[in-house]
């Protein structure tokens, strides 16, 4: 196991920073097409805005790979299967059967039953009978040669035609091939019914003799016709070599395309060409300086993204495993394009690139933003990795965008169809933008928006499916993962609702308190309402002590010393951690335990006991909970909402003016002790803070009128 100071190295290191970037820059770089696919990607219906583009050196127009394809494919299939004739093994079948006609006449005019070779008894005793007149029998024997000869002459081919799905074949004798109809010969599974057909047309109508003659020849007959799938294969290769790779030539210093031309379809092809023949004409020195220059490219790319993390995402930049997640997602995106890059066809399969699961990914992990950001950053790679494809890029920016949009504040899975509209739309939008500006047919309008429809369609899903993944592999917290954790029905918080009543309502009215002051900051809404609702589950263990809970008016407190009172008041604490550990809440849920009430002093027992032992007798820290002080925003607002609810609770004049400066006071105290001093609170928030709990908690303090016999109801006994 890995030791939890090694984790943390891991987990803070700068230099496996370097090491995360360096690899994922390396990685990406290795995807990104080199020599003719580098420069700027050309698409047909575009205006060639540079300077007239002359050739500097002379090389063949190349064919668009999918028709240099179709063309190869077409002439494979022109193929004729080959197939080669056995004539040795003719020759020993029909020299077999001559000889066993010589040992059959002899067995059987011999008198005896032995040496009967490899006939059935049956089919022995049918022979054995026409002994009696020697012509027959030595003529039955001559019809079984002459057929066998007929049969080999003909031909028996070892393969069906139904395998072959072809009419003709090539047969080569020797070293002469000749095309020649299949049905000339017998396939393998008709040879029965020929032989049958052969044998009743020159033998009488005797059932017996015909079954023996069956057998008899049946032994000799081996496919001569074989197929060769070795000499096959060769045919096919030289006929897809034969295919010429170009259409023509380009001359040196020939001009390719005049500046402010527009791209047509034999224009690009040059221009493709060109490209190529570049390519394969430069040295190693100089491809290797390309990949360097591929590699820094990548490189400056993502710097802005890792410049914009440092500034304003210091946990993220601070932490690997979250620099890992980013990593993990760019390089997923980047190898899914380079296999699609891959793919010879005609249709915009580049629509299956899946870059917006990515920008929904790190929006749901992290925040709108990041994920935006992130978005950009790996569109503008994925360009670069289809030739710098600037519309490409542009169109992912857009729909990468809207999608982030709609999971920035996911609440439900159910969002996953809004996802898909907008993805949708911004695949659209942007697909009959470019399409118009270069005049694309309708039809190539179609095959694009059907592949971004698929996209739209798969990227929610796929994204809610990895989502899961990411969380159990990476132990993150998503917005997703808090919501499930508001549900009252979880055993914890079904269990504190049985054991502590008063803490569990102290509780959710914390969390309305959290979430709707949260929201008015900028703060996570959902991370504080979930901090508040788990905040006090220690308390469920001995909930009598906690004056919430308690059912009279006698307080245990009364009659036990100020040191025992503290023990047990501060231990809350400590089991709230374990139970939140024992049930698997995440860290950050776990955080708020201990975080809100940081450092503060237990006044009431702290007093207390300065009466009893005297002020010099008693240490102030020894009456302070042991923290840590809230560090993130959202602990804070927890901290201040449990202090500001239960004071306000108890109060019985429900003036706004008292409420208002028992907020204030109260969240004074705790800016004062150094409480909020980790929390990066502005003063400004602070002042949205107290506005959102006076006008909270004014709310659910307001005065209700009396009813006519409300005194009645309050005093009267039940009878």
């Amino acid at each position: 196991m890995i030791s939890s100071k090694l984790k943390s190295i891991l987990k803070n290191s700068l230099r496996v920073k370097i090491l995360i970037v360096f690899v994922t820059v390396l990685i990406i770089t290795l995807f990104v097409p080199t020599g003719e696919s580098i420069e700027s990607e050309v698409k047909v219906g575009t205006i060639w805005i540079q300077d007239d583009l002359i050739a500097s050196k002379t090389f063949e127009i190349l064919k668009d790979p999918v028709q240099y394809e179709n063309e190869k494919r077409n002439a494979e299939l022109k193929i004729l299967p080959v197939f080669l004739r056995n004539l040795t093994l003719e020759k020993i079948m029909i020299d077999s059967i001559n000889h066993y006609n010589k040992i059959l006449l002899e067995n059987i005019y011999s008198n005896t039953l032995k040496n009967k070779t490899f006939l059935s008894d049956n089919s022995y005793q049918s022979f054995y009978k026409l002994k009696s007149t020697k012509n027959n029998l030595i003529k039955i024997l001559s019809i079984a040669e002459n057929i066998l000869i007929d049969i080999y002459e003909k031909g028996i081919a070892d393969v069906s035609k139904k395998e072959l799905k072809k009419d003709s074949i090539q047969l080569r004798i020797k070293n002469i091939q000749r095309v020649i109809p299949f049905d000339t010969f017998i396939e393998k599974e008709k040879i029965d019914e020929y032989l049958v057909y052969k044998i009743r047309s020159q033998v009488l109508s005797d059932k017996n003799i015909e079954q023996a003659l069956k057998e008899y020849i049946g032994y000799f007959i081996k496919p001569n016709i074989i197929f060769s799938l070795g000499l096959t294969e060769d045919s096919k290769n030289l006929a897809k070599q034969k295919i010429s790779r170009n259409i023509g030539i380009v001359n040196e210093n020939e001009r390719i395309v005049a500046k402010h031309d527009r791209i047509t379809p034999d224009t690009k092809l040059k221009i493709d060409s060109y490209r190529i023949a570049k390519g394969e004409s430069r040295s190693f020195f100089i491809n290797l300086l390309q990949i360097i220059g591929i590699y820094l490219h990548i490189f400056l790319l993502i710097l802005p993204l890792g410049i914009y993390l440092y500034l304003f995402r210091k946990k993220i930049i601070e932490d690997n495993l979250k620099i890992s997640i980013i990593s993990l997602n760019f390089i997923s995106i980047s190898y899914l394009a380079y296999v699609i890059n891959t793919i010879n066809t005609s249709f915009p399969v580049e629509y299956l690139i899946l870059i917006p699961v990515s920008s929904m990914l790190l929006t749901i992990i992290y925040d709108s933003r990041v994920g935006f950001y992130s978005n950009v950053v790996l569109s503008l790679i994925i360009g670069a990795l289809r030739g710098n494809d600037y519309s490409f890029a542009v169109t992912n920016i857009i729909t990468g965008g809207l999608a982030a949009y709609t999971v920035r504040d996911i609440k439900n899975r159910t969002q996953i169809f809004r996802s898909f509209f907008y993805i949708f739309i911004g695949y659209s939008a942007s697909i009959i933008t470019f399409a118009f500006e270069r005049y694309q047919s309708f039809s190539e309008i179609l095959y694009s928006l059907g592949f971004a429809t698929a996209n739209a369609l798969v990227s929610p899903v796929l994204t809610y499916g990895l989502i899961i993944f990411y969380e159990r592999l990476f132990k993150i917290t998503t917005d997703l993962t808090l919501l499930e954790l508001t549900d009252l029905n979880r055993p914890l918080l079904k269990e504190l609702a049985k054991n502590a009543p008063g803490t569990f309502s102290h509780s959710i009215a914390m969390g309305t308190l959290a979430e709707t002051t949260a929201e008015a900051i900028g703060a996570n809404s959902i991370l504080a309402r979930v901090g508040a609702y788990y905040h006090d589950i220690g308390k469920m263990v001995e909930p009598e002590i906690f004056v919430e809970n308690q059912i009279d008016t006698r307080n245990i407190h009364e009659n036990i010393s100020p040191e025992k009172s503290r023990d047990v008041i501060i231990s809350h604490v400590n089991r709230g951690i374990e139970l939140a550990r024992k049930n698997n809440l995440p860290k950050e849920i776990i955080d708020f335990i201990p975080m809100h009430h940081g450092t503060m002093v237990l006044t009431y027992f702290y007093e207390k006991a300065k009466n009893l032992y005297g002020e010099s007798n008693v240490n102030v820290d020894e009456y302070r909970y042991p923290g840590p002080k809230p560090n993130t925003k959202e602990t804070a607002i927890v901290m201040l909402a449990d202090a500001c609810e239960s004071t306000v609770r108890s109060i019985d004049d429900s003036d706004p003016q008292i409420i208002e400066n028992v907020i204030n006071n109260l969240i004074n105290t705790r800016i004062e002790d150094g409480q909020l001093d980790e929390a990066p609170l502005t003063f400004n928030e602070i002042k949205i803070i107290k506005e959102s709990f006076f006008n909270i908690l004014i709310g659910h303090h307001h005065r209700r009128i009396r009813y006519p016999n409300q005194d009645e109801l309050e005093t009267k006994g039940e009878e």
